[in-house]
């Protein structure tokens, strides 16, 4: 036992150190968009933040904070990315009167077609997130151009990322969808045929999956989905790349190749996303 302990003593300095910055939670309640929800959301601000400036913003769900933060760390060094505050909404949860979960909301949240997701954040987490500081007292001030958002997650994470910036390409133009649940569990399965007849938004996304994701005889297969996201997304003119990798239903894989994603979606932040030319020729006539 005394030799565990004293091995933990070496590690914990080390773990400490998986990101430079300084990290914030946020405990919420009181949404009226998801009422009865209660939830954590952890935010990231790295060091080079200098609290007067309003910086760019990348959203993660479920909890990605970890990652976004080394990625964040290592990217805004060498200029490949700006400096950035990742903020990570964790799914909702409905508690009794005892405290105790009775529904965990992911599902109603992540999935969702609609804009809902979009609004929660922009009328209540963000404006939330802005109201707190740093310990040094540092304000936090999130840039409103959409180019200067990201937003990220993987299974209904994923979707939801998509689908956030679908809706509202106002808020963001920069999208991570790690095996996403472009199935028929809410309606993502439409997501192909809309993005082929739909007007191109300014958008840039970064699909990945496994081969051997999820398949499920009322749904379908996740990994099919993906590449028929892909195909849509390609015809449809968007600036877009994927990777496909080996394994199930898992963002183990996407966790991996974070860095050089974050890379790739930000390589032209000082000069913005631009909206593609779709190859539907109907589209493109009227």
């Amino acid at each position: 036992m005394k030799r565990l302990l004293c091995l933990l003593a070496t590690l914990l300095p080390f773990a400490a150190l998986a990101y430079n910055g300084e990290m914030l939670t946020l405990k919420m309640h009181g949404s009226k968009i998801y009422p009865g929800s209660v939830r954590e959301v952890k935010i990231y601000i790295p060091k080079q933040y200098d609290g007067t400036t309003p910086t760019a913003l990348i959203v993660g769900t479920d909890s990605q904070e970890t990652v976004l933060a080394e990625c964040i760390d290592s990217l805004v060094v060498d200029g490949s990315m700006p400096v950035t505050i990742a903020v990570v909404v964790r799914p909702g949860r409905i508690l009794n009167a005892k405290g105790d979960v009775v529904r965990y909301n992911r599902s109603n949240e992540y999935d969702r077609m609609d804009g809902r997701f979009a609004s929660f954040l922009e009328k209540e987490v963000l404006p939330q997130v802005e109201q707190l500081k740093c310990a040094d007292g540092r304000a936090i001030l999130l840039s409103k151009n959409p180019s200067m958002r990201a937003i990220t997650g993987s299974s209904s994470g994923g979707i939801c990322a998509f689908n956030a910036a679908w809706q509202r390409p106002d808020m963001f133009s920069r999208v991570y969808a790690m095996c996403g649940t472009f199935v028929p569990f809410r309606g993502g399965d439409q997501y192909p045929a809309l993005v082929r007849k739909g007007e191109p938004r300014a958008l840039r996304v970064f699909l990945q999956d496994n081969d051997e994701d999820t398949w499920n005889p009322l749904f379908g297969s996740w990994f099919e989905y993906n590449t028929l996201m892909l195909s849509a997304l390609q015809f449809a003119g968007y600036d877009v790349r994927h990777q496909w990798d080996k394994g199930g239903h898992s963002g183990k894989n996407g966790r991996m190749i974070m860095k050089e994603v974050m890379r790739w979606l930000w390589h032209d932040w000082q000069s913005g996303v631009k909206v593609g030319v779709s190859g539907n020729k109907s589209l493109n006539d009227i």
